[in-house]
């Protein structure tokens, strides 16, 4: 080989290695063929073959079309409607038996960890074979994910008007200064708002002839009407939502705990005029729970009650799917988002956390949006998807404190695009957009975030209570509680969702069998395609979940905490993300491969029994396990505000009724607000019992049957009184009743 053939080899092999060593740039250069450098002198001889005799020419077989994964498209233009998976699949089209292998191994190891009688050893063994079928049914072309469009990002990048900006930094400064005092007043609001508008002014040019054109659209009547299969289904998707989320809304949960109290205390300060930007109260808590419940409770007039909390939490729990459904037609296809939003809605997980009236639905309700308009905003290059996302990070930010790790997401998310090569050309443009997502983010965030640095302790006690050892010592090495939270974290969809009673059904999997089935199919079928094609929307889809489980996994000085459905909330986005990924690929499969009408039909017959199947399992466990595990474990607070209720309305009054407290019993605020009267706590201590004497009234005690000294100290201030043991519908649960008739 002559000196600059052999230097022109090294340099397509150093072209080669560097191409797999940077591989999410996607350049990937062929190995060197030694042969292709070698002169002529050096080509092999060939050898002489010995002349056969001729033999009978056979009929040549018609060559036959294989499947090659490096044929498909990472991203077709968005003008073209046929799928292209269509075009790689082989001529003779067989029976995708290996994809019906991947699924019926997948189930079977997925059911083998349901409770009881779990068996991780087999299922991890059956998991492996699962994943060996999926690998081949990936590669066989028969589990084929669908390919992302590709939006052409032409025309100059959107200018930034100077005039409006340098207005508006001053603005910024003044209403950060007006937020002091942590108290939104009139005045304050409104510099805040104007300093939006102009900020928006300022980044943003709206296109109004595009807007009034949509609009009217809207309300023209459709000259024809199609109803397709997706149509029906999308129906049914939407109806099971609201079902799930609203059904028997006021008997699961059962009960209030005492986390309810202080939510509905907050939301009594604020109707009363106390409109607070951080309500400090138990350890510290954002204020759009507070807001939103104080709106429910005028606009459905169920005033300060549990309903209204659940009102408002389940309401987030519905505006998230529809982001669901949009995120995974952005980044898939339309089936690919009606697949996540239908098991989304039936899902125990996300409907559980919706009920139960606290803050942890407003995790999933914000992260849907950022991420949506974030993704849609890299790949269409349009700065209205980033501002957009930069106003539901910032709202986000005033929901529940485990969103404050979304912005680390965002700069992750921008950061995975910039190093592939989908962004060439356009890093300068995306850098901006992003500087303006936050810029954004930070004025909806703003008077937030000066309470954050006038009260930095009270804003992150929460928070370092369980990174940091604020109120305990880890219990371990660090490092080592992290790697075990992350590992716990990770297989809570299908092993062990935690045994927190209050957000879930202890001792399970996060996700049924079929949703977790799907889910780890989804995971396989993303992690490959990702190696093979290097698209950053796969690398990012899969970096997201484990970032928003981190929340749970810096539980590091409790780790019994970890996992947590409240606090890995947001997973639940890109989880149901990679469900409809699964079954949109096995729905393919087998329209592609089967007879016309045969394979739609074969197709939609397992969508709906896998979906059928869901629903089932969830509406067990949501409406038997979790209500029946709720109602064991939290105290039943309306059974004694209803007798109080009772008795004020007979011969009593509200005044003359009392609760002793007892060490983890009943919450006494809670029995108040049970009782209709939620300003009023019931608690009196045992030595505040002599004080009631003054009373003539007719008098009621209410304390616990293990409280023995309370019933003996009655019996002596009182021995005209009656008592006896109130039987609760919930076994254990029952209550003293010590009954004193008026002075006469």
């Amino acid at each position: 080989m002559e000196e600059r053939s052999v230097l022109a080899y090294v340099q397509s092999l150093w072209h080669y290695l560097k191409s797999r060593i940077l591989f999410w740039r996607g350049e990937r250069s062929p190995f060197p063929s030694l042969s292709e450098w070698m002169g002529p002198e050096e080509a092999p001889v060939a050898v002489p073959v010995p002349k056969s005799p001729p033999k009978t020419p056979k009929k040549p077989k018609k060559p036959v079309k294989r499947t090659k994964i490096a044929e498909i498209p990472d991203e077709v233009p968005v003008e073209v409607s046929p799928d292209p998976r269509i075009e790689a699949l082989p001529e003779k089209r067989p029976w995708p038996w290996h994809a019906c292998l991947a699924i019926l191994f997948t189930l079977i190891a997925q059911r083998a960890v349901e409770p009881p009688g779990r068996n991780l050893e087999n299922a991890l063994i059956i998991y492996g074979i699962a994943q060996a079928w999926t690998i081949i049914s990936y590669y066989s072309g028969e589990l084929v994910l669908p390919i992302l469009a590709k939006f052409e990002q032409r025309g100059d990048a959107e200018k930034i008007r100077l005039i409006p900006l340098l207005v508006g930094i001053p603005l910024l400064a003044i209403s950060f200064w007006m937020f002091a005092d942590n108290q939104f007043t009139p005045l304050n609001v409104f510099l805040w708002v104007i300093t939006f508008l102009i900020f928006l002014f300022a980044f943003w040019t709206p296109k109004w002839r595009s807007w009034i054109e949509r609009w009217r659209s809207m309300w023209r009547f459709p000259r024809r009407v199609t109803i397709s299969w997706m149509t029906i289904f999308a129906i049914v998707v939407i109806g099971f939502g609201l079902f799930y989320r609203l059904y028997r809304l006021g008997e699961v949960p059962p009960e209030m705990f005492s986390d309810h109290a202080e939510k509905l205390w907050d939301v009594r300060d604020l109707l009363s005029g106390d409109y607070q930007i951080f309500f400090p109260r138990n350890t510290g808590r954002e204020a759009f729970q507070m807001y939103l419940t104080a709106a429910v409770s005028i606009i459905f007039n169920t005033g300060l009650s549990f309903m209204s909390l659940k009102i408002g939490t389940v309401l987030a729990g519905i505006f998230t799917i529809p982001y669901i459904y949009l995120l995974g037609k952005e980044i898939g296809n339309e089936r690919v988002g009606i697949f996540a939003a239908a098991f989304a809605g039936i899902a125990y997980w996300p409907n559980v956390i919706a009920r139960v009236a606290l803050r942890f639905a407003l995790y999933p309700l914000f992260a849907a949006p950022t991420l949506y308009y974030l993704v849609r905003g890299l790949r269409r290059g349009e700065r209205k998807d980033f501002i957009l996302s930069g106003i539901a990070l910032g709202i986000g930010l005033h929901g529940y404190s485990p969103f404050r790790f979304v912005p680390i997401i965002v700069v992750i998310a921008v950061g995975i695009y910039l190093l592939h090569r989908q962004s060439q050309g356009l890093r300068s443009r995306t850098l901006v957009n992003f500087v303006v997502l936050v810029v954004i983010s930070l004025i909806v965030f703003l008077p937030l975030f000066r309470y954050a640095i006038d009260n930095w302790d009270s804003f992150n006690a929460r928070t370092l209570t369980r990174m940091g050892t604020l109120e305990r010592d880890y219990p371990d090495d660090v490092i080592d509680i992290f790697m075990s939270n992350l590992k716990n974290a990770l297989f809570m969809m299908q092993w062990d969702n935690g045994g927190i009673w209050v957000h879930s059904v202890s001792g399970r999997p996060a996700l049924d069998v079929i949703s977790a089935s799907l889910y780890a199919i989804g995971l396989f079928l993303v992690l490959y395609r990702y190696f093979l094609k290097r698209n950053w929307v796969d690398l990012f889809l899969l970096v997201s979940i484990p970032l928003l489980l981190m929340p749970s996994v810096l539980s590091l000085a409790f780790p019994g905490e970890n996992p947590s459905l409240n606090r890995t909330g947001g997973a639940i986005v890109p989880i149901f993300i990679m469900i409809g990924y699964s079954l949109e690929a096995i729905v393919f499969s087998f329209q592609s491969r089967l007879k016309p009408g045969w394979g739609s039909k074969v197709a939609w017959a397992i969508v709906i029994s896998f979906f059928a199947i869901a629903a089932y399992t969830n509406y067990n466990l949501v409406f038997d396990k979790y209500y029946s595990q709720f109602r064991l474990s939290a105290w039943n607070t309306s059974e004694l505000g209803a007798f109080i209720s009772d008795f004020a309305d007979s011969f009593g009054h509200k005044d003359t009724a009392y609760v002793v407290p007892y060490p983890h019993w009943v919450d006494t605020r809670l029995v108040g607000i049970n009782a209709g009267d939620p300003n009023k706590d019931y608690a009196l201590w045992p030595d505040q019992i002599v004080e009631t004497q003054s009373e003539t009234r007719a008098k009621l005690f209410l304390y616990k049957p293990e409280d023995t000294e309370t019933g003996l100290l009655l019996e002596q201030i009182y021995p005209q009184g009656i008592s006896w043991l109130f039987e609760s519908k919930v076994e254990t649960k029952e209550f003293m009743v010590y009954y004193v008739p008026p002075a006469e």
